[in-house]
């Protein structure tokens, strides 16, 4: 990767050998091993049986959750918020394991559309919930720095499951609580 990073800098016509840049192959090369650690991540493992009995049967809901991810699209950032919340059925997740799973699956290369579906499905399918609801509002930076380059634009993404998909009572609830 470290090699890919030297030959994408000389090819805008920089000279990585400057001060400046000397390191940044090396250095852009574990940012970006970082910035897409969600792969090598297994749900299971993270959440890890963190998973407690519970006779609850109320809304529980885990907001503002900071996410940064890339579009897929064109390695750019975007960053925001995700909500999520759920009807347990029996039992309840441990509350820093929601904020893992969104991590998961933004440390990818993604699409909000799909980051947003795939966070509520693991959650639905690890907690066995009665319904999940997530939203995410993020700015993307493919949109604000390229392109229409608009910088107030907020982008929000919805997957209702269970419950939260066919009770609009349910739905409203969890999206008031939101707000």
């Amino acid at each position: 990767m470290e090699a890919c990073y030297k030959k994408l800098i000389k090819s805008i016509g920089e000279n990585v050998n400057r001060p400046g840049l000397k390191e940044t192959p090396q250095r852009a090369a574990k940012a970006f091993t970082y910035l897409t650690g969600g792969y090598n991540q297994d749900v299971r493992k993270v959440i890890n049986n963190a998973l407690f009995p519970s006779d609850n049967d109320e809304m529980i809901i885990v907001k503002d959750i900071e996410l940064y991810s890339l579009c897929e699209h064109h390695l750019l950032p975007f960053f925001g918020k995700c909500h999520v919340g759920y009807l347990p059925d029996g039992k309840i997740i441990g509350l820093s394991k929601v904020a893992r799973v969104v991590d998961i699956f933004s440390r990818r290369l993604q699409v909000q559309e799909n980051l947003t579906r795939q966070i509520a499905e693991t959650l639905m399918e690890q907690i066995g919930a009665k319904g999940i609801g997530v939203v995410i509002e993020a700015r993307h930076l493919c949109m604000m720095m390229r392109g229409v380059e608009k910088q107030n634009s907020i982008m929000k993404t919805s997957c209702m499951l269970g419950l939260f998909r066919k009770e609009s009572s349910t739905r409203a609830e969890f999206l008031s609580l939101i707000r």
